[in-house]
């Protein structure tokens, strides 16, 4: 199955401590339906030094559910449910809202 999202789109969460946050999906992993978005779900992770690293307190980016997340449409800029369809030979996203479609 294709994923509705890709690297690259803008995207706002739908529920958690960072609802209704619009930022950049960086990483899509579709085996695990999750997705890296840019300052989403910023933990603090406190490492132990290491011979090449110094340790201590680190921020890091945990990957949120795909189901957790809706696309924003670039012509309607709304958040919006995404449709796969056929445009010469070539399958592309669209928005079900006005129907324009979201990949160039």
């Amino acid at each position: 199955m294709a994923s509705k999202l890709k690297k690259g789109d803008l995207v706002q969460v739908l529920s958690g401590k960072d609802k209704g946050k619009k930022e950049k999906v960086l990483e899509v992993f579709p085996a695990d339906h999750t997705a890296l978005v840019e300052n989403v779900n910023k933990v603090k992770r406190h490492t132990k030094p290491t011979q090449g690293h110094a340790g201590g307190i680190v921020d890091k980016l945990l990957p949120l559910a795909i189901s957790r997340l809706q696309v924003i449409c670039p012509s309607c800029k709304k958040a919006v449910r995404v449709g796969f369809r056929t445009d010469k030979d070539k399958k592309v996203r669209y928005c079900k809202k006005c129907n324009a479609a979201i990949d160039k």
